[in-house]
């Protein structure tokens, strides 16, 4: 396992927006788009992550609607790994299983189809963004009831003054850039 190096991390982290106000009053929304944008950024951010995982056995990433595709998908190619979307509520056409988490700023639902992978399945989820928690760890209950095996739980952007690692444990979380304070 490989950790970025501090240039790395740097020139990721500034390419990230704060946008004040979004989806509501008082929550600073972290924006990934302007790494999305730039080629460059996009390649680097899929590369940090295959480094890291390269030479850890996944049979699977699953990423976290939305911007966990994004990401997600990319570094299962790399990684020769399959692809599962995890999705909001009433979005996949399949029988599903469901799981209910609550956000900084409400609660909500995900799905994940019931057939996304055979139990005893290595998977690694993904993520844009670690907040509090409630989303990522709707998805390991998900992985869980499935027969997963959760290797690592890989996001771009931890909040980490909000704590959301600790519901994730005792899975081992993996963020590029970690922001301490808001």
């Amino acid at each position: 396992m490989v950790d970025p190096s501090p240039d790395v991390v740097k020139a990721l982290t500034d390419k990230i927006r704060t946008v004040p106000d979004f989806p509501k009053p008082g929550i600073r929304f972290k924006d990934i788009t302007p790494i999305l944008q730039d080629p460059s950024s996009l390649r680097l951010a899929v590369d940090v992550f295959a480094r890291r995982y390269q030479g850890t056995p996944v049979d699977v990433v699953v990423g976290v609607e939305s911007r966990g595709f994004i990401l997600g998908a990319p570094l299962a190619l790399r990684l020769g790994a399959g692809f599962v979307p995890v999705r909001k509520r009433g979005k996949l056409p399949a029988p599903v299983r469901r799981a209910s988490y609550a956000l900084e700023y409400g609660t909500d639902e995900i799905e994940m189809h019931a057939d996304a992978f055979l139990p005893g399945a290595r998977v690694l989820l993904h993520d844009d963004l670690l907040a509090t928690g409630g989303t990522l760890g709707a998805a390991i209950e998900l992985i869980r009831e499935l027969g997963g095996s959760v290797v690592g739980v890989a996001v771009l952007v931890e909040l980490a003054f909000l704590k959301g690692a600790a519901r994730l444990a005792p899975h081992e979380l993996f963020s590029v850039i970690r922001l301490d304070v808001e």
